[in-house]
């Protein structure tokens, strides 16, 4: 049996439709009544936003240049840069091994708050964490230094909302490139802008928890301190490190290979891979960028099931579920939402590209499947 299976709400076709990311409108006055991500809000007076005013086709069709953010670029080049002198500094023998060592444990320790926090917890609800976790998952994710979790949180969700479209603010179909990192570099589509602008109103149970309040409000220093300072003094209070080794290495280089892991989910993991469960969408099965990114490339399947919160079939390699299952057994995560192997290979089978099948763990079978 999978771990924490007694927390884990496995269903089946029928309840597909019910359990994908729903995002009601909430009143702004009453987001302080909420305590955490736990409460579902519903306002009985609001109205889920409707996409009737926003015309996809004509922003299809629009003609737009994106311009440099060249502050945004300038900061990517240093970062690649310095970066490249760290791996140098690495190779030639010239950085303490504990250093490294501290380095890429930092990158995928701080990596599960990518995963399992603001991706699976907070953009997909996919399942409810109490509030030691998402506490120690707000940190972990301040670590990688990859914006706050309100902001990325509604990008991902305009992300799934529109992908693969001009509103997609990584879309896949301007290239490589573009969904790796110049989608950060270059001034965003209006599409783009116009859906960040719409879904605000519809991300309030983002800002009913606290935790993503105060991570919000305290980003700045919290960036400073976490993601620059602490890495930085770790290795050269703790044994002996140069303050510019450290820098370079614990700080540019480990923040600079965050970034890169994170940017391949949107750029190799949308584009070489197979695609089981969906071969009319562009993201794709990809095992490299689920090793790197403790289990995120598993992308076609999710982005067939968002709300499964394992983001992949049982017996892939997952790290990240392995987490939050670790989690959900001393009951700090709770309500894991997971699809049932009939509701996958019924998908898969209808729309899949025909290489699904693999041997899989068996998956648990549950008499009671409810939405939130």
């Amino acid at each position: 049996m999978a771990p924490a299976q007694q927390n884990l709400e496995m269903c089946d076709e029928n309840m597909h439709s019910e359990l994908k990311i729903r995002h009601p409108t909430y009143k702004n006055d009453k987001v302080g009544q909420f305590e955490n991500n736990n409460t579902v809000l519903r306002d009985s007076a609001s109205e889920v936003k409707s996409d009737s005013d926003f015309d996809l086709k004509k922003y299809e069709a629009m003609e737009f240049k994106a311009q440099i953010r060249w502050p945004d670029l300038t900061v990517q080049v240093l970062l690649h840069l310095v970066s490249i002198y760290g791996l140098y500094l690495m190779i030639s023998n010239q950085v303490k091994l504990l250093t490294i060592l501290f380095a890429l444990g930092t990158i995928y320790t701080s990596g599960f708050g990518i995963t399992a926090g603001v991706h699976r917890l907070w953009s997909h609800r996919a399942y409810r964490a109490r509030l030691p976790l998402r506490i120690l998952l707000a940190i972990l994710f301040t670590i990688t230094g990859q914006r706050d979790i309100y902001i990325w949180a509604l990008d991902h969700r305009v992300h799934h909302k529109y992908s693969e479209t001009v509103a997609d603010p990584h879309d896949v179909r301007r290239g490589f490139w573009f969904a790796h990192v110049g989608w950060l570099v270059l001034t965003p589509h209006p599409a783009v802008e116009n859906r960040r602008i719409a879904l605000r109103p519809t991300c309030a149970d983002l800002l009913a928890d606290p935790v993503v309040r105060l991570q919000k409000k305290f980003f700045i220093p919290l960036f400073a301190l976490l993601n620059i300072a602490l890495p930085i003094w770790v290795p050269w209070y703790c044994w002996s490190e140069t303050l510019v080794n450290s820098f370079v290495i614990s700080f540019v280089t480990r923040f600079t290979i965050t970034l890169n892991i994170a940017f391949s989910v949107n750029s190799f993991a949308h584009m070489w891979g197979n695609k089981p469960y969906d071969r009319f969408i562009k993201s794709v099965e990809n095992s490299l960028v689920s090793l790197a990114a403790l289990g995120e490339g598993w992308h076609n399947y999710h982005h067939v099931f968002p709300w499964d919160y394992r983001t992949s079939e049982l017996g892939k390699l997952n790290i990240s579920t392995g987490f939050i299952d670790f989690f959900a057994r001393i009951g700090w995560a709770y309500d894991l939402k997971a699809a049932t192997y009939d509701m996958i290979s019924k998908r898969a089978q209808r729309c899949g590209d025909g290489t699904f099948g693999e041997d899989e763990e068996p998956y648990p079978t549950s008499e009671h499947c409810h939405s939130e």
